[in-house]
């Protein structure tokens, strides 16, 4: 009787987008290679993440986001360990414990671990009614204090998620103000004029803003009831969400010794300094970068996908990557260097009456950034000229009026 081979286990850290996107890719390659195990920290199989804003605005249910509901994992014989997270790495053993104690072997480590949300290191940041908007968990938070009585919701951050927390507690009924730091609502995605007009068009929805406002403490007693600002102003608050950005996730990485700056630090094959353990996703830095973006993710997932399974031909490049805000009705879109230089020029457009203001910067003759709003029908289009560096110059002065105006000069 001839032994059974053992095949090769692979563990993954994290049952994230990233990490099982890269799973679904790796089956896609080598079905039968691995002997596949996921351990997650939230009891779910893997859901959309960034689809949490329709949950919370009531657009979308959970059964909706789910990706992979625990019956795909079965089929491909994929042993799913939810709401049991890893705890700890032996790298000398080549094993990972979780919390439950459970302990697995390894011939190769994925690790999917994701990003934190940053919580400000303030007075009261731990009083009930203070919540993160990162899980499902923190959308079932926010609904149940929707539902209540409490109605007065204060979002801190003016960037994407905290603008989509706010219009999801808007359309459950609550009182909403947005708190950002900045003088400029997504002052990493829009210029200051493209700011302004969605800042209107979300104050004509019922959302409140404060500026240029530093938040110093939470106030409650057994529940937050108001937040402070560093000029003493108050302001009443039954909720408060941090939206105030995320911090890659490399605790469990440190503890094992694994080279991490500000992420667990990969090479373009998305390796770590150890040849049996690859990361992907927001917990990962490559090339001084960090990522919070789907698009890079799916990337870095089909390059990962493609070394795990023998067939190590691709290199991950990082690439401009597009912006949207998940808010329905409000159409923006920005990619690239939108801010531009000394050595760069502006395509402007601006129509107060249609509220529809276009951008592009040029670099010899090179789109290399762009921000729209009102109107993002030529956003993808834009976003790969900025891909390929396409010159532009022979179109120029038709470029602002999109894609059909300008093929129709080349015609």
């Amino acid at each position: 009787m001839i032994p059974s081979i053992r095949r090769p286990s692979l563990v993954v850290i994290g049952n994230g987008m990233a990490g099982m996107r890269t799973v679904e890719e790796l089956l896609a390659f080598a079905p039968e290679l691995y002997d596949i195990t996921v351990f997650g920290a939230e009891p779910h199989g893997n859901y959309n993440r960034i689809l949490l804003s329709p949950v919370l605005a009531g657009e979308k249910t959970l059964a909706d986001i789910m990706i992979h509901p625990r019956a795909w994992y079965d089929e491909h014989g994929i042993a799913l360990h939810a709401g049991d997270p890893v705890v700890a790495i032996d790298r000398g053993r080549r094993i990972v414990r979780a919390r439950s104690g459970l302990e697995v072997r390894y011939d190769r480590l994925l690790m999917a671990t994701g990003s934190s949300p940053f919580m400000l290191p303030v007075p009261g940041s731990d009083l009930p009614g203070v919540v993160s908007f990162r899980d499902i968990a923190d959308v079932e938070a926010m609904l149940c204090v929707a539902r209540s009585p409490r109605r007065r919701a204060v979002v801190i951050g003016g960037g994407l998620l905290g603008l989509e927390a706010a219009n999801g507690l808007l359309r459950q009924g609550m009182e909403a103000t947005v708190v950002h730091l900045g003088d400029n609502l997504l002052d990493r995605q829009l210029d200051a004029p493209a700011a302004a007009l969605l800042k209107q068009a979300l104050e004509a929805r019922g959302l409140h803003f404060m500026l240029g406002m530093n938040t110093t403490a939470l106030l409650g007693e057994g529940h937050v009831h108001a937040v402070q600002f560093s000029n003493g102003q108050q302001i009443p608050a039954d909720l408060v969400v941090m939206a105030a950005g995320v911090r890659p996730n490399i605790a469990l990485a440190q503890a094992a010794h694994l080279h991490c700056e500000r992420g667990i630090v990969v090479d373009d094959t998305l390796q770590t300094y150890d040849p049996r353990i690859y990361a992907v996703g927001e917990c990962v830095q490559h090339r001084a970068a960090t990522f919070g973006l789907v698009t890079p993710l799916w990337e870095q997932a089909r390059v990962c996908a493609t070394h795990l399974a023998g067939a190590g031909h691709r290199r991950y490049v990082q690439r401009a990557t597009a912006t949207k805000l998940k808010v329905t009705g409000i159409d923006l879109y920005s990619v690239g260097d939108f801010i531009g230089g000394p050595d760069s020029e502006d395509l402007v457009m601006r129509d107060p009456g249609r509220g529809i203001y276009k951008r592009l910067v040029l670099r010899q003759q090179r789109l290399v950034g762009a921000v729209l709003y009102g109107d993002v029908a030529d956003g993808a289009w834009y976003a790969d000229l900025i891909r390929d560096g396409v010159e532009v110059a022979a179109w120029r002065h038709r470029l602002l009026f999109g894609r059909l105006f300008c093929e129709a000069q080349a015609a």
